[in-house]
């Protein structure tokens, strides 16, 4: 009963991600198709940028400091956090090769999907051992996560509704990175409960906030100021970094 419990808790902290990407339904004026999609990205790399620092980098930093001492928790730590730099790079030149005929728009709703299943991934698991352990803990964890799963559904599928204008696929990109969660929360109970440690877990999320951090730097903020909109490049950065601020001290 536990475990199933468990991977309920995970599995709705995954979907959530689905909420934000409902946001393509909404009705726009042609004219403020731009400024919505300006805002939009903005938003997002204030989250992925916000979330990185204010949790991923801060928190498994200090759980690899206490298990391993200062000078090897530092070493290790910067070591996942610039393997995810040179990985998402990586990513960008395979995308570019196979998605020449797509859009620029397109290609970075793809790249924020990986990233995002990258980070759901080990999200997942955590909320599922933490449930597994004690579902009270593994609830408000859940709760924590599925707040900031919402706007990240947001940066995967208006890139992509507006690339293609289909908001089946929006959807369906949006639905496989929330589905990362209990995936990873499934294979933590069947392959990997006995190996699972906070260190590799908080390895796996330092490389998943280089990814993050260097995604919104190097992609998604040009693209954002590409259309010159800049009284909404700041308000989509301010609600975001709102957003996240609310999250830190709520949660």
């Amino acid at each position: 009963m536990e475990i199933i419990g468990a991977l309920l808790v995970s599995t709705i902290a995954g979907l959530s991600t689905v909420l934000g990407g409902l946001v393509i339904f909404f009705k726009f004026k042609e004219d403020n198709i731009l400024k919505f999609i300006t805002a939009s990205l903005a938003f997002s790399l204030a989250i992925m940028i916000g979330i990185s620092i204010t949790d991923l980098i801060p928190e498994s930093t200090f759980i690899l400091l206490k298990n391993f001492g200062v000078e090897k928790g530092i070493v290790l730590s910067f070591i996942a956090f610039i393997i995810g730099i040179i990985l998402i790079h990586c990513l960008q030149k395979i995308i570019k090769k196979t998605e020449m005929k797509k859009s620029d728009l397109y290609k970075l709703g793809i790249l924020n999907m990986l990233a995002l299943i990258l980070h759901n991934f080990p999200e997942g698991i955590a909320t599922f051992m933490s449930s597994y352990k004690d579902m009270s803990m593994g609830i408000k964890l859940a709760l924590a996560i599925a707040f900031h799963n919402i706007p990240e559904g947001i940066s995967i599928a208006v890139p992509i509704y507006y690339a293609t204008n289909s908001k089946r696929e929006a959807l369906f990109k949006t639905l496989l990175s929330g589905v990362a969660e209990p995936i990873g929360a499934l294979l933590a109970y069947i392959f990997l409960s006995k190996f699972i440690t906070d260190s590799l877990i908080s390895l796996i999320l330092l490389l998943v906030g280089g990814i993050m951090i260097t995604l919104a730097i190097e992609g998604i903020l040009p693209k954002a100021k590409k259309y010159n909109l800049n009284k909404y490049l700041y308000l989509g950065m301010f609600i975001g970094l709102g957003l996240i601020l609310f999250n830190y001290f709520i949660f």
